[in-house]
């Protein structure tokens, strides 16, 4: 299955990436990065990083967007550290990035294969919006489209009603949801309830090569940030949860077709994603739904994330 990845590296990004470089039913055909763990400059150079540390040669990574739409960026590096990747500095790359934009190269290759690309999204969603308005027909010709962001049954974790990615550009949150993808948005939801604890941070630590060894010095900085939040050394698996939803949807064992909202305009909601989870709503005069999980088999893709690191 091709694969184009729009992500904003980000230490669960890497693990997303590694996830997906260890699939044999996979191809990464594409990677675009995004503002939004830390500036598009270094989410870049990261990306480079890390798709030859994971043995992804080859793969066109291409810049995006270094801003959203209308508000300034709010960059994560207190949970990811300055760099993105906990402080862990990786050997320089030796490719660079392509002439096209993300959003160019989203496009080009979704023309190239109508119905065949698969897109993860786990980032701030600006570029998804900009190659949007490249090609208003990107839709039909995605297959499948899962995007890690959202906050509908729980509280946010970059505002009381709001997921950091969408907070990060809900005007482009508010197209994209609203394009008509075939979508999935594993939300907070599901994510801030799949943590590794402390035996899985220890089997990964304990394997002997320098794919797990690297991640496993990645976590440390992420670990730290999360035990100030749990009492306990935890993290949650946001994009590399929604990796492996794409790779394997059965994964998901409860799920509703919604209607999504990006509120843009609520003085304390603005960058909240709201639900119609009404049981009598209306479909006569709705925007289109997309598959929002309400439960995952948290333990079974945990042990395949360190099946992967292996």
């Amino acid at each position: 299955m091709p694969v184009f990845v729009d992500c904003d590296p980000g230490i669960d990004d890497a693990f997303a990436l590694a996830y997906l470089a260890a699939q044999p039913n996979v191809e990464v055909v594409g990677v675009g990065t995004v503002f939004g763990n830390t500036t598009v400059t270094a989410t870049t150079d990261n990306a480079l990083r890390l798709v030859e540390l994971f043995g992804l040669d080859g793969v066109a990574v291409a810049m995006g967007a270094s801003r959203p739409f209308v508000q300034p960026p709010r960059l994560g590096q207190r949970v990811h550290g300055g760099n993105g990747l906990g402080g862990v500095e990786l050997a320089a790359p030796t490719g660079g990035t392509i002439a096209e934009s993300a959003a160019e190269l989203l496009v080009r290759l979704a023309r190239s294969a109508p119905g065949e690309l698969d897109v993860l999204a786990v980032g701030p969603l600006t570029n998804l919006a900009l190659a949007l308005g490249l090609e208003p027909e990107l839709p039909t010709l995605v297959r499948h489209l899962v995007i890690m962001g959202g906050a509908v049954r729980v509280p946010g974790n970059i505002a009381p009603h709001a997921e950091s990615n969408i907070y990060n550009d809900p005007e482009a949150a508010e197209i994209v949801l609203g394009a008509g993808f075939n979508a999935t948005l594993v939300a907070l939801d599901v994510t801030m309830r799949t943590l590794a604890r402390k035996p899985w941070l220890e089997k990964l630590a304990a394997l002997d090569n320098e794919r797990a060894q690297v991640c496993s010095r990645f976590l440390e900085h992420y670990v730290e940030w999360y035990a100030s939040i749990f009492g306990e050394r935890v993290c949650a698996m946001h994009d590399p949860l929604a990796a492996a939803i794409l790779v394997d949807p059965s994964l998901v064992t409860e799920s509703v077709d919604v209607a999504v909202r990006v509120e843009l305009r609520g003085e304390h909601t603005r960058g909240a994603t709201v639900a119609d989870l009404r049981v009598s709503r209306d479909f006569s005069d709705e925007r289109p739904q997309l598959n929002l999980p309400g439960e995952v088999a948290s333990e079974e893709f945990l042990q395949r994330m360190l099946a992967a690191m292996r």
